[in-house]
């Protein structure tokens, strides 16, 4: 993985400013800090300020694994072109047919309430079309992962996928932020795309080889990471999108010159 803010790789993003370029965020542990209660993640007033502004220059998307019904109001007012929620399974807008899926995800908490009603400091959160299961105030996390990851295994169609102490409970064949991408970049015919995350579930979205016109970005380095670039810490993500904007300025100010 590389640095994507180095000096070497200025020219990177130069070129994506001077394209048809679509930003594609996740939001918490990105856009947003981590915090101890999801309930309160909001990002940064700079960050919002910074990001309303790169909404201006560029398409800017957000796949989060939050549900449309939470993240829409944490977003308002920054003129996003596209927001999917469920980790790529609700679209904001649509009018999904999702009846059964949410028949399905409401026994599935059922069952894992009284499954895991003795296991300290877990809360599960019911998102319409997945579950997650937070964990982080559990005293043994350890103890806490294998109890859901048992409990879950006894769910009729689900998949469990994992993140920063939350355990999403999905079904089987459920779309990913991966198939998610793939259609926000055929909707907006992206020349070139940076998609930033920070969590396992956004690893579906980095390709595992090359892929033309696609920029790949983990918020902290990892060696397990298919990401090809790295920002070193969330607060970073301010200083990507005020390149970004700078560096947009620039051509359109170099093109006007030219006429």
């Amino acid at each position: 993985m590389k640095h994507l803010l180095a000096r070497a790789n200025r020219g990177l993003l130069a070129s994506s400013a001077r394209r048809h370029t679509v930003l594609v965020f996740d939001f918490d542990g990105t856009l947003a800090p981590i915090v101890p209660r999801p309930d309160d993640a909001h990002m940064r007033s700079r960050t919002r300020v910074l990001l309303a502004s790169a909404a201006r220059s560029y398409p800017c998307a957000i796949i989060t694994g939050r549900a449309i019904a939470d993240i829409a109001p944490r977003l308002r007012g920054v003129g996003l072109a596209c927001t999917v929620g469920n980790h790529g399974g609700e679209w904001e807008g649509a009018a999904p047919r999702t009846r059964h899926i949410r028949a399905k995800v409401r026994e599935w908490r059922v069952r894992l309430s009284e499954q895991l009603a003795g296991t300290e400091g877990l809360f599960i959160e019911d998102k319409g079309l997945s579950l997650a299961i937070h964990y982080r105030q559990a005293h043994d996390q350890r103890a806490a992962r294998t109890a859901i990851r048992s409990a879950v295994a006894s769910l009729p169609a689900a998949k469990l996928v994992g993140g920063k102490c939350v355990a999403n409970v999905v079904p089987a064949n459920a779309p990913h932020k991966g198939t998610a991408l793939r259609q926000i970049q055929r909707m907006f015919r992206a020349e070139s795309t940076i998609y930033v995350g920070d969590d396992e579930t956004d690893e579906l979205a980095f390709p595992s080889g090359a892929s033309p016109g696609l920029i790949t970005v983990r918020v902290g380095p990892s060696r397990s990471s298919r990401a090809a670039y790295y920002l070193r810490s969330q607060r970073e993500i301010d200083s990507l999108l005020a390149i970004l904007l700078a560096l947009r300025r620039d051509g359109a100010a170099s093109r006007s010159g030219r006429r």
